[in-house]
């Protein structure tokens, strides 16, 4: 029996979560425009236009910015397989869950790793992070930005002096905050940075921004190896191959070059979306987006605060756009996830780890990081959490949220 299921037709969900977020109406449609060959000289000028958006995004003059055809993990393992060889030592920044998957990253690329720890709810040191570089004179120190775990945001300007210092390359994952909090790679002296399209940029997951270095584009361009049914002269290599292919950066380089030399078809309609959620942004400006993201942030903890909820880990290093708040003790933490599901369409984050069970993450990123989001979302926590015995006052947390952003 032939099964064809039905269309897809479920309810239009408000993503309140850590991401992804709903995407930007702009970016629906500009996904929709019919396919061009990935050499048609129309669509390698979009790549072109894409290069010049993204390196305002990411606040950069380098040459080397373009995307990663996969989610933003995929330009994660691009950084790392691409910089690190066997037997190469790094030093990876980790306090939270994706400090780890660096650290599992690097550990695949085997490379020799050092973990720099901070407590869950706290960021790294800097002199921690310069004691080990020091001690270890690794080929690259790997952190992340933001990191959506614990909700908070790591400095990195201190970390770029500190690899110049010793000779280091610096990689930072910036997926949770690019577009909404500022990113500014060459005044941090960042080697590689990547994003995603599906939390502040307001796009789906599939496609990874990422801008490189001309010192850190040497490196890679030291261990260049051409397919061998691309070569035309023989067998085209340096030094130690890159061990992935799908994410050799010197062979994407390569294609999103004036060279061009064909690597993978291009994912045209992730193309036209990541084009489209960097123009959304730079309309909007930088700095303005920055500050509305901020503005939706302390919305959303005035609020949670004005209902009795403690919202956790060091304030002050804390994303704006993501906020992490401790279930009270005696209320169903799954059943108030899924009851802000069934009864208000309006999805937040679960935790992982040593946070599993015990905070709930709410994120105000690109069109959610608004007014009306945020004070649905905080007038359908208070009924849920009434629903579940939880004494929140009537009406405090949209009250609370309504005074930030008046």
């Amino acid at each position: 029996m032939t099964q064809t299921f039905g269309e897809l037709d479920h309810p239009a969900r408000l993503l309140m979560g850590p991401g992804p977020i709903n995407v930007h109406p702009r970016v629906l449609r500009a996904m929709s425009v019919q396919l061009l060959g990935q050499f048609d000289p129309e669509f390698t000028g979009y790549m072109n236009e894409t290069m010049a958006l993204y390196r305002q995004v990411f606040q950069t003059q380098n040459r080397w910015t373009f995307l990663i055809d996969g989610t933003s993990r995929a330009a994660i393992e691009a950084a790392l397989v691409s910089t690190l060889a066997p037997g190469d030592d790094v030093v990876v920044v980790n306090a939270g869950r994706f400090g780890l998957l660096l650290s599992e990253i690097a550990e695949r690329c085997d490379a020799r790793v050092t973990l720099v720890d901070g407590e869950w709810g706290t960021v790294v040191d800097p002199q921690a992070v310069e004691d080990a570089v020091k001690r270890v004179r690794p080929r690259l120190v790997a952190c992340v930005h933001g990191d959506t775990s614990t909700t908070m945001a790591q400095p990195i300007e201190a970390i770029g002096g500190i690899c110049r210092r010793y000779d280091a390359l610096l990689y930072v994952d910036a997926t949770a905050t690019i577009g909404g909090m500022s990113v500014p790679v060459d005044a941090w002296q960042a080697d590689i940075v990547t994003g995603g399209l599906q939390k502040c940029l307001g796009g789906p997951s599939g496609s990874g921004p990422i801008t490189i270095s001309d010192r850190a584009a040497e490196h890679i361009f030291g261990r260049r190896h051409v397919e061998k049914g691309l070569a035309t002269g023989g067998t085209v290599g340096n030094g130690r191959r890159i061990a992935s292919n799908y994410f050799d950066l010197a062979m994407i380089m390569d294609y999103w070059s004036d060279k061009r030399l064909n690597h993978h078809t291009e994912a045209a309609s992730m193309l036209f979306a990541a084009r489209e959620c960097a123009r959304v942004v730079l309309e909007e400006g930088l700095e303005v987006r920055f500050a509305r993201h901020a503005q939706a942030g302390a919305a959303v903890v005035a609020g949670v605060e004005a209902m009795g909820l403690q919202v956790y880990g060091d304030q002050a290093h804390k994303m704006t756009n993501v906020t992490a708040v401790l279930a009270p003790a005696g209320v169903d933490y799954d059943r108030v996830k899924a009851r802000m599901r069934t009864e208000f369409e309006i999805e937040i984050g679960a935790a992982f780890g040593p946070l599993a069970g015990k905070v709930w993450r709410i994120g105000a990123m690109g069109v959610n990081a608004r007014k009306h989001a945020v004070l649905q979302t905080l007038a359908a926590l208070e009924a849920v959490l009434r629903w579940e015995g939880f004494g929140a006052p009537a009406g405090a947390g949209v009250d609370a949220a309504a005074k930030v952003f008046a």
